[in-house]
């Protein structure tokens, strides 16, 4: 055996020259229909990488080691003979540059334009076979315009239950086309961080802080934009079934999704005209009912709150705000909560039932409000027994469990309308009466919610809308794209305006119109990118 030593490989003589001639000779180029160089025998291949948000910091290691598994599989597909489209580009709307920008007053296009370059630069070292002739840029324009014309389409449409799909709006019958908009407008809770100046995604928020600089947020109501995505909820589950998707995966998305049966009750406030509607899969159980929880945040808590229980439940508000919704609704956490003074009735046996506040009960789910049956609910169970709440047994198990605790299906007790019935049979019967007597109703709720869809923030697409006389617009296709206007200061505006509230000249639109300040999440423009690396260069159709 030889005691040579092995010779290193010569990186910097060899990989500049072959990338090199693959740049010029555009050997990962993967041409299209009408292209001089494409073949319509080969069949089409197409790998596609998540494409990076390009920051300062320049690549990390978990973008080569994701991207050379499908570097590999991209060369081998070539060799194979197949037309391989392996395409990239850049997610670079973001938090990051729009900080930076505060800070030097540097516009964030700058910025990412650096970033991209050194990115890119990185890649090419690398040798990475990608076709940079379909490279895509999210703040780009010419992209953007496609993201706020996708945004267009949605706003333009609603979805009609009866042919199961969306529809252009204008073939809506009903009074109010504004509230069955595919994009629309609420007063959602939102995770708001005053030092950004912005609303961030659960994702955003670890701790109570920004992902980006720790900062405290809070939970708060604010204007937003929203899409409808609820309304796909059952299309969504039936169209699993086809899918060719592991089982296990398929099962997260149905519980993702969450559709549950059951019944919308109405319980009357006592001594007042107000009423508190709650969701239950469980209607059998409503003699079970000795108290109701609201979501601290629920409109109905100022209206109801007595003066004394007035100062806790306002701290017990300050401090839930302080949480996110993954910490709120923590199975392993102890319960808290806080009574409001005021009383239900319960329509099923008219017994007076306390209204408490916890911080396990969202506002976004439901109707922000559920009724407590300890007796039959883990949950509920553990609430009453730290807040020395009545437990009546209303359901008796068929085997030998204890009646306490159990959740499952058996037969009705302690419910004289419904006593000796399966809990089936029951819930359906309990919900007829309810709704003869316009207590209640059938209902499906979910857990999915729709999606918010608007950021307080200067870097990202502007929405194309016009408000006028307190309603929105849609601007027309040929005034896309709408494009950001160069400002001095990216802050939110001393009163809490979007930055882009600062630019007074761009956002007057008319004498009668103003333009909409919010922008979109980077979200808008990252969920569609793999459709415009099929035609990037295209200026007539998004692809």
């Amino acid at each position: 055996m030889s005691s040579e030593r092995r010779k290193p490989y010569p990186f910097d003589q060899i990989e500049p020259k072959w990338q090199a001639i693959w740049e010029e000779r555009q050997l990962f180029h993967a041409a299209n229909p009408g292209e001089k160089d494409f073949d319509p025998s080969k069949t089409k291949f197409y790998i596609l990488d998540m494409f990076p948000y390009p920051s300062g910091a320049g690549l990390h290691v978990g973008h080569p080691e994701g991207y050379t598994a499908t570097d590999i599989i991209a060369r081998y597909k070539r060799m194979r003979g197949f037309n391989v489209l392996h395409p990239m580009g850049w997610d670079a709307f973001g938090l990051p540059a729009e900080q930076y920008a505060i800070k030097s007053g540097q516009h964030p296009a700058l910025t990412t334009g650096e970033n991209v370059a050194k990115f890119k630069s990185q890649l090419k070292r690398i040798g990475f076979s990608y076709d940079w002739q379909r490279e895509i840029n999210t703040t780009d324009p010419r992209y953007y315009k496609w993201t706020q014309w996708i945004f267009l389409q949605i706003y333009n449409s609603w979805f009609n239950p009866a042919t199961n799909k969306a529809e252009p709006i204008s073939t809506y019958r009903g009074a109010d086309p504004d509230s069955v908009r595919l994009a629309y407008v609420a007063d959602a809770p939102v995770n708001w961080c005053s030092e950004l100046g912005t609303v961030l995604a659960n994702e955003e928020v670890v701790d109570g802080k920004s992902e980006i600089g720790g900062f405290p947020v809070v939970r708060r109501p604010m204007r937003q934009w929203m899409l409808r995505i609820t309304a796909y909820a059952d299309r969504l589950i039936k169209e699993l079934d086809d899918l060719d998707w592991p089982e296990g995966i398929k099962l997260l998305q149905r519980n993702w999704i969450g559709r549950s049966e059951g019944a919308e009750i109405d319980f009357e406030i006592d001594q007042s005209h107000q009423k508190v509607r709650v969701f239950t899969t469980r209607p059998d159980t409503l003699y079970g009912g000795t108290y109701l929880v609201l979501a601290p945040e629920h409109s109905l808590v100022d209206l109801i709150v007595t003066e004394e229980q007035w100062p806790a439940v306002r701290e017990y508000r300050e401090r839930t705000a302080r949480k996110s919704d993954l910490e709120r609704t923590e199975l392993t956490k102890a319960k808290t909560g806080v009574f409001t003074g005021a009383f239900a009735i319960n329509p099923a046996n008219n017994e007076k039932i306390p209204i408490w506040i916890a911080d396990y009960v969202l506002i976004g789910y439901g109707t922000g409000a559920i009724g407590g049956v300890p007796a039959h609910d883990e949950r509920d169970l553990e609430f009453a027994k730290k807040f020395d709440l009545p437990i009546v047994v209303v359901v008796q198990p068929t085997g030998d469990e204890p009646a306490i605790g159990f959740t499952g299906e058996g037969i009705a007790i302690n419910s004289p309308i419904i006593n000796g019935l399966t809990s089936a049979e029951a819930k359906k019967k309990i919900t007829a009466w309810l709704e003869e007597r316009g207590q209640g109703k059938r209902a499906i709720n979910y857990k999915l919610r729709d999606w918010l869809f608007s950021r307080q923030r200067y870097w990202g697409e502007p929405f194309p809308i016009i408000w006028e006389g307190g309603n929105h617009h849609s601007l027309s296709e040929s005034e896309l794209p709408v494009i950001p206007p160069a400002l001095d200061d990216y802050k939110p505006t001393a009163i809490g305006e979007p930055p882009l509230g600062r630019a007074k000249d761009w956002v007057r639109y008319s004498d009668k119109a103003l333009r909409e300040t919010n922008t979109m999440p980077q979200w808008a423009g990252s969920c569609w990118y793999y459709l415009r690396f099929c035609d990037p260069q295209n200026d007539q159709r998004f692809v």
